[in-house]
């Protein structure tokens, strides 16, 4: 099935060129100059404490809780990747409910909001890429597009509107659920963890793995508009993170990094987000289910999806065909 790609979606976006956009953005610091909302506290609370057991976690340290650790950030940010963003965000594939609402439970546990909040802001992200309507746009800085849009809800509203573009799953009573208890959710998972491991398992779990796995998510939101390689022709600031902008730094980067092997170094942040690297890759097809589109692109939440639909499991699998691959290709 083939996807939907940025050209055809041009004009959902600001007609605006990026370097007018440019002139008018200035950096924004969301702490400063602004009304707080109790969201907004809510936010920076969760995410104070996440940030806070992280820092506990050395006086904590057991194998086991390293263990939490992997288990905590694999399951949440497949849960991520593979539900939040692919599967509900964009529809690039199909699977049974009862799959589907188990792998955004999964995404639900790390820590980065309910199924509602996220594919919104995602969607809107598309929408409005690198315009001034763009939730998270590093042309307002890039801590800005990194975290601090997290504890601006007022600003949010202000340049997206409500969550209109979620009804798909706000006519659904398991995502509206999720929504409303979402904090009792988090809090049974703390708990669980303290029965079986004490402040080891919390600090290690939801210290450690979900404070990767958030800064994980922010640098494609930030880094991976701002540092990278273009491969399709897309109306935005999207990067495919990889090795060559790493070497052109300079010598000495270059000699120690060139000593690690290769297919590392060429697909070192795609490792960590399961595939969400391809960023350039994403924005120009951005309805496919595989993100790393080349052999070496590692794209482990494409290998689940692959997976389930070998099995059964996922179904209407959304791919780029050959002519939108060619008509989107910066050489041909």
């Amino acid at each position: 099935m083939s996807v939907t790609t940025t050209v055809e979606e041009n004009h959902r976006k600001d007609p605006s060129s990026p370097e007018k956009e440019a002139e008018k953005r200035k950096q924004r610091w969301a702490f400063w100059g602004r009304k707080w909302r109790r969201l907004d506290y809510f936010k920076l609370t969760a995410s104070l404490f996440v940030h806070s057991m992280a820092i506990l976690a050395p006086f904590y340290f057991s194998w086991s809780a390293l263990w939490v650790t992997f288990l905590f950030y694999t399951i949440g940010g497949l849960g991520i990747t593979v539900s939040y963003h692919r599967n509900l965000a964009h529809r690039s594939f199909k699977v049974p409910k009862w799959l589907e609402y188990l792998l955004a439970y999964c995404a639900l546990l790390a820590i980065q909001g309910d199924p509602i909040d996220w594919v919104s802001t995602h969607r809107y992200h598309h929408q409005f890429t690198d315009s001034e309507r763009d939730p998270h746009s590093p042309k307002e800085g890039f801590w800005f597009s990194h975290l601090l849009w997290i504890y601006d809800s007022a600003y949010l509203v202000t340049k997206c509107g409500r969550r209109t573009n979620v009804d798909d799953l706000k006519r659904q009573w398991f995502y509206r659920f999720l929504q409303k208890t979402v904090l009792f959710h988090i809090l049974g998972l703390g708990i669980i963890l303290f029965y079986l491991g004490g402040m080891s398992f919390v600090t290690w779990g939801m210290g450690v793995g979900a404070a990767l796995e958030v800064h994980v998510t922010c640098l494609i939101n930030s880094l991976c508009h701002v540092w990278g390689t273009r491969t399709w022709k897309t109306n935005d600031t999207s990067r495919n993170v990889w090795y060559v902008n790493v070497c052109c730094e300079s010598r000495i980067i270059e000699y120690h990094i060139c000593r690690i092997p290769k297919i590392f170094i060429y697909t070192w942040l795609s490792v960590f987000s399961f595939g969400e690297s391809w960023h350039n890759n994403h924005h120009a097809f951005e309805s496919s289910a595989r993100q790393g589109l080349e052999w070496w692109q590692i794209d482990i939440s494409w290998y689940i999806v692959r997976f389930l639909e070998i099995i059964g499991l996922a179904y209407d699998v959304k791919l780029p065909t050959e002519s939108q691959r060619r008509r989107m290709a910066i050489v041909r």
